[in-house]
């Protein structure tokens, strides 16, 4: 069982390529990050809200740690393939290669899987943010449905329920500061969803420890949080999980990394 469990995460992608690699060209780049503090916050939904595995809603607590103020855009993705040779992804904003497409510098990238995800943020010396770590950059401390608040989404807060048209869904990372989080976080709803570190399991909210939360040992599917372009109201509010596997990847999912800060005293194995 263990060998066929190992042979179908190769076969699957499961294991990160970078993580078996040579590390020496590790690139920190000039990406803006928000620092969020320790503490609790509130996860998940009440009773008679959200869907069954945004329940129950609990306190948790995390220790301090930093995120991308951004979604990773384009231009960062292909500064990426330029310095490890990694495999492009398909280009959705036009025909040739992404790294030679022109006008999309700023658009957040898509058509990744968890692996190009993780790949990204081990070589730019970061790593992908955990759910609880992702949904606490979201909504702050206070439960709130969205990341600017209770009231609902419009046009002028959030990228969401619209058609592809090229591209012309998307918005350049960084806009729409109305609808930033409590954190100074934007896009965190809708534009694209973005991948994060845990396996998903709808049950986890009932089982997960209070402190540092990471996901399941062990899964099928990672986790998929935010909403994207495509949308529904529903489907961005702060604490809708979504779910895929490794090889999936759409003109909707992106992502954004993490890193850990000097004062974190916990020690979080973070590999699938």
């Amino acid at each position: 069982m263990i060998f066929f469990f190992i042979l179908l995460q190769i076969l699957t992608g499961g294991f990160s390529s970078l993580s078996w690699g040579n590390h020496d060209d590790q690139t920190t780049l000039s990406s803006p990050m928000v620092t969020i503090p320790h503490g609790e916050f509130i996860r998940g939904s009440g009773v008679g809200s959200g869907r069954p595995d945004e329940r129950p809603q609990r306190n948790i607590y995390l220790h301090s740690y930093k995120i991308d103020t951004y979604e990773v855009s384009n231009k960062h993705y292909v500064q990426f393939l330029k310095s490890t040779g990694h495999k492009e992804p398909f280009n959705a904003f036009g025909k040739g290669p992404l790294s030679e497409q022109t006008g999309i510098e700023d658009l957040p990238v898509v058509q990744v899987t968890w692996n190009d995800a993780e790949d990204y943020c081990l070589w730019a010396g970061k790593r992908l943010p955990t759910e609880a770590e992702w949904e606490k950059a979201a909504r702050g401390t206070d439960g709130r449905a969205f990341p600017w608040g209770d009231a609902s989404p419009s046009s002028t807060l959030s990228v969401y329920d619209r058609e592809w048209r090229a591209g012309g869904a998307l918005l350049p990372v960084g806009t729409l500061p109305q609808g930033v989080s409590p954190y100074g976080v934007h896009n965190m709803s809708g534009n694209v969803r973005e991948w994060v570190q845990d396996w998903y399991a709808k049950d986890y909210y009932a089982e997960s420890p209070a402190r540092d939360p990471i996901g399941p040992d062990h899964g099928i599917l990672k986790v998929i949080r935010g909403g994207s372009w495509h949308s529904f109201e529903a489907d961005i509010r702060a604490s809708s999980r979504g779910k895929g596997g490794f090889a999936l990847k759409t003109h909707g999912i992106g992502f954004r990394c993490a890193q850990d800060v000097s004062d974190n005293t916990k020690t979080m194995n973070r590999e699938p």
